[in-house]
């Protein structure tokens, strides 16, 4: 029984689907496999025996495989996989139709009766405005800035000191500024709040997202969307060096409570494919379905 939980468990996280198919295969070999072995057959010889088999099935699967080109055949797979439910089937059609093969499609528990299509334009990834004092729209309870500056630092602000001339120009320039850091907190966070609300800076700032090494590579997949740097000492840039070439920009960025988005950051294209090309390289090399997930989370956000 473990060994078939955990046959359809694989099969499941590989394909998505299939765990019924994967269950009755795995069944009649076991079962026809230990006949075989009772009846004298070398159990090596009959492993070597079911890996042709596989081998051959698998060809022959594939010359009668049927690609999906129409939206209404999406929409029939996802009826299937939906246990019937052709609502469900529809709206997966819709959103695979709006994101491409290569977009994140997420589902979540919704707060009403209703079932809703939302699509996200831009790269999002899940932090929010770390003080609600950085809302432009009360209403909408959301952080918009329209053109601004993205300041992507590695560490933690506590204090704004080392940035002065940055900020300085900055407020010379007009534009609003997104911090996206490790987090901003006592003296750096009660002084851009002041600012803030005096209305001397347009500011906002978020906490980065993920931890450890894959917060790193996320802030340096931000940093080449928006054409910006990262800003670190690893990297021997201190933030009292950093000038506004060295910072990204976007045409704009909205914050709520939970969620940043950037829209149409102002990275070069090629540095944006050469990214991308660099993630699916990674995605084919790792065997951790957990790394291969976040993997192709990053390069959907590109």
């Amino acid at each position: 029984a473990q060994m078939l939980r955990e046959v359809a468990s694989k099969t499941n996280d590989i394909a998505g689907d299939g765990t019924t198919t994967a269950t009755v295969l795995a069944q009649a070999i076991v079962r026809e496999g230990h006949k075989a072995v009772a009846a004298g057959m070398n159990p090596m010889d009959l492993k070597r025996g079911i890996d042709k088999a596989v081998a051959a099935v698998v060809e022959e699967l594939k010359k009668n495989t049927k690609k999906i080109t129409t939206p209404a055949e999406t929409a029939q797979v996802g009826t299937i996989s939906a246990n019937g439910e052709s609502e469900i089937g529809q709206m997966i059609s819709e959103a695979m139709q709006k994101v491409g093969s290569e977009g994140v499609i997420t589902v979540e528990e919704a707060k009403h009766f209703q079932t809703e299509l939302d699509v996200v334009e831009g790269m999002q990834f899940d932090r929010g405005y770390i003080s609600p004092y950085f809302v432009t729209n009360t209403e909408k309870m959301t952080a918009d800035l329209e053109n601004p500056y993205i300041l992507i630092h590695e560490k933690k602000l506590s204090s704004l000191q080392p940035m002065l001339p940055l900020l300085e120009a900055v407020v010379q320039s007009g534009r609003p500024l997104l911090i996206i850091a490790e987090d901003v907190d006592g003296e750096a966070l009660a002084t851009l709040v002041v600012n803030k609300l005096r209305g001397g800076l347009k500011i906002a700032a978020v906490k980065a997202p993920g931890f450890g090494d894959r917060r790193k590579a996320m802030l340096e997949d931000i940093a080449i969307l928006t054409g910006g740097q990262v800003i670190s000492e690893d990297l021997g840039i201190k933030l009292e060096t950093v000038t506004l070439p060295m910072l990204g920009t976007a045409k704009k960025v909205r914050i709520d409570k939970e969620n940043t988005t950037i829209v149409d950051g102002a990275g070069k294209s090629d540095d944006i494919k050469g990214r991308c090309k660099q993630i699916r390289a990674q995605i084919e090399e790792t065997t951790s379905d957990y790394d291969r997930e976040k993997l192709q989370e990053r390069l959907a956000k590109l």
